[in-house]
């Protein structure tokens, strides 16, 4: 497809997007309203995964650290301040450090790609230890109660920005996570076009070759790292704001495990992919929650399995696949005969 033709396809898809984010609310009930925009806030926590895995290259077990970093961060800010707009950006700033500092051991300490997965799965449960075990008085920050095991409930949601007495309705809270989303997602798509993008992915594919061009993979890791955390931490403040809770099973193993379900059945080396495939499994496991005749963890086991073996590029890149053989490319016209290649024109040894 032409340069420009699939400009304009992704323009129009965008304004598309835009169109539905806007609408939805009128079309749809409350709770199904409510439960899209969990949807849309999980969302944001694959594609922080789905960024460093499928174009960095780093598999991370515990992305759930900086998701729950997020949640917490926000949960605390906002019971202190009373105002959602700090509360979300240290949401963002918080699990952004803390990749900071794990990621320079990780990768300035030359750890390989097998004990970094084993280092953020542990990290992940001490965390959720930590956290578990901060029941009782003793255990806040500044106004805010850690609660333990019971976790951080009545957390004050979204309100407009630096304006604490309006508190975004349903519908805002809506708009506000799927416009997150949205931007997320064009942020990371910007990003993956521009050099720095293409530096990631050469690190990712080479870390010799890139290290010869003078680049530094330690370097380009932390930092695509960190960009992650940051993103996890922002889809942390969306999912507690959406509840209006916080509690240690943010940090769990299990849904370290499902976010790993969505890319590998959305699609890895995707950024529309993981979406889909959040979005599909969070439906799958809400429908079987809703009755007692399946198990949901079964279910995802046999999800994954089934996609693993049958498509093991995911839904997004198969589809993509199928489109590309039933659309032939477009061949360029040529208004003279062909021109003969300089060594088909002067053969070897015809000097």
């Amino acid at each position: 497809m032409p340069r420009h033709y699939r400009l304009a396809a992704q323009a129009v898809a965008v304004i598309l997007a835009i169109m539905a984010i806007a609408i939805i609310p009128s079309v749809i009930e409350l709770f199904a309203l409510m439960q899209l925009t969990l949807f849309a806030a999980m969302a944001v926590l694959a594609l922080s995964l789905a960024f460093i895995w499928g174009f960095g290259g780093i598999l991370s077990f515990g992305q759930t650290a900086f998701f729950g970093l997020g949640g917490y961060a926000y949960a605390i800010a906002a019971i202190n301040f009373q105002d959602s707009t700090p509360a979300i950006l240290l949401a963002i700033v918080i699990p952004a450090l803390f990749a900071a500092v794990l990621g320079y051991f990780i990768f300035f300490g030359r750890i390989s790609d097998v004990y970094l997965g084993v280092i953020t799965l542990t990290v992940t449960l001490i965390l959720f230890n930590s956290v578990n075990s901060t029941s009782g008085d003793a255990y806040k920050i500044g106004k805010a109660l850690l609660g333990g095991f019971n976790g951080m409930p009545a957390v004050p949601t979204f309100n407009m920005p630096f304006d604490p007495s309006t508190v975004l309705s349903p519908e805002q809270s809506w708009w506000t996570t799927g416009f997150a989303l949205l931007g997320v997602f064009l942020l990371l798509r910007l990003l993956l076009a521009l050099p720095a993008g293409r530096i990631i992915v050469a690190v990712r594919e080479n870390e010799v070759r890139a290290s010869l061009l003078g680049y530094d993979p330690r370097l380009v890791k932390c930092l695509t790292f960190i960009l992650g955390g940051a993103i996890a931490g922002l889809a942390g403040a969306l999912y507690v704001n959406w509840g209006a809770f916080v509690g240690p099973t943010i940090f769990s193993l299990s849904l370290s495990a499902e976010i790993i379900i969505w890319i590998t059945v959305g699609g890895l080396g995707t950024l529309l992919g993981p979406i889909v495939g959040c979005v599909l499994i969070e439906y799958i496991v809400a429908y079987i929650g809703s009755q007692q005749a399946l198990n949901s963890n079964l279910v995802l086991g046999a999800v994954l399995l089934v996609f693993v073996l049958l498509l093991p590029k995911g839904l997004v890149p198969t589809a993509r696949d199928l489109l590309m053989r039933l659309v032939p490319e477009s061949k360029p016209k040529t208004n003279g005969p062909p021109v003969q290649s300089a060594a088909a024109a002067h053969p070897a040894g015809a000097e």
